[in-house]
């Protein structure tokens, strides 16, 4: 399959498909809209990715600084992302400390049972992107299984999880190189988003239950709303979280997040959420019933609200106001510590 595109310019392919964006993905529901906001989009990566070229070129070496922070926040050009987010994250650290480790980890002998549960989840994996499908050439089909398997060996306690799955291909997509998006998956799996994917899941169940805390003092009318349903949040937020936002946020909006994600840590996926919900306070307060609530939920993350992703990566850093890292450190003490009470006075 010939494949041609930048991130500016969406890919077209030798079966005369046009309504799929750079990245592989087939948009037949969205694609004008899409296409409208990319026509303006556009000058806006240009001037990035001039402004990156030039950073680049003065200090080859991604260093952590104001002007740095303030670039990724405005975000980072396709071209260049693979090597900001190896650096901003450590990984490409980790990769440099330990040569081979990928390669050998592939090497060994594998777990059957690991090479089964991930061999099933492959067909599900973006069915709907070109680069994906069995048939494409190449396809990423292959590429994914392997930092999947790596990945598994790699980290026993977690081994293979629902979900991985998706992050795995969006870096591939990135990347196109297995043994960076494996140390990439490391990095959020490992340092930045721990217990997300373990067996309890105590991370994910502990930072929903933090966006709950955070909904009450930043938007305190939906806080009282959710409070009448016991469990909510798992309902309706949980899928945010474990796919970091993967098939719910549009894409150029999901690899946005991701670069502040990669840059600031995991307190972005709370600005994201938190953005959400306040920007939609009447619609969620319309709601009558959990059904209301969780197909507003559904909702709220549709629309040119979310396909605007320059707009929308403005307002993330505005409209949820302050919120440090000491802030969210202590709520998932408080949240961490209910949560081992509630389970341990289960009969």
């Amino acid at each position: 399959m010939e494949m041609k595109g930048t991130a500016s310019q969406p890919l077209t392919c030798n079966n005369g498909s046009e309504r799929i964006d750079p990245y592989g993905f087939e948009r037949p529901h969205d694609f004008e809209s899409y296409q409208e906001m990319m026509n303006e989009y556009v000058a806006v990566l240009d001037r990035r990715s001039m402004r990156w070229s030039k950073l680049l070129q003065e200090k080859p070496h991604v260093e952590k600084n104001l002007t740095v922070k303030r670039y990724v926040r405005k975000g980072v050009p396709n071209e260049h992302r693979a090597r900001i987010w190896m650096a901003a994250s450590g990984a490409q650290e980790r990769l440099e400390s330990k040569p081979g480790h990928y390669q050998s980890l592939l090497a060994m002998e594998h777990d059957t049972k690991l090479k089964e549960t991930i061999r099933t989840d492959m067909h599900r994996t973006f069915p709907d992107n070109v680069l994906f499908q069995s048939r494409a050439e190449p396809s990423l089909q292959g590429a994914l299984y392997n930092v999947l398997l790596a990945y598994g060996h790699h980290n026993t306690e977690v081994g293979y999880c629902q979900g991985m799955n998706f992050i795995a291909g969006y870096l591939m997509i990135i990347t196109k190189d297995e043994e960076k998006s494996f140390w990439l998956m490391d990095a959020l799996l490992g340092r930045m988003l721990p217990d997300f994917y373990s067996p309890a899941m105590m991370g994910l169940k502990t930072d929903q239950e933090v966006l709950g805390e955070l909904v009450k003092a930043k938007a305190p009318a939906v806080g009282q709303l959710m409070a009448q349903y016991p469990g909510i949040w798992t309902l309706v937020v949980s899928r945010w979280f474990i796919c970091l936002y993967i098939d719910i946020l549009p894409i150029e909006t999901v690899l946005r997040i991701w670069d502040c994600l990669f840059y600031e840590g995991s307190k972005v996926l709370f600005r994201a959420a938190l953005t959400l919900i306040i920007h939609h306070q009447p619609e969620i307060l319309r709601a009558r019933s959990l059904t209301d609530v969780c197909e507003c939920f559904k909702q709220i993350t549709c629309g040119a609200f979310t396909l605007d992703c320059h707009t929308f990566m403005q307002k993330i850093f505005t409209e949820p106001g302050s919120l440090s890292t000491a802030t969210i450190d202590k709520l998932r003490e408080k949240c961490r510590h209910r949560i081992l009470e509630e389970e341990s006075g289960r009969p």
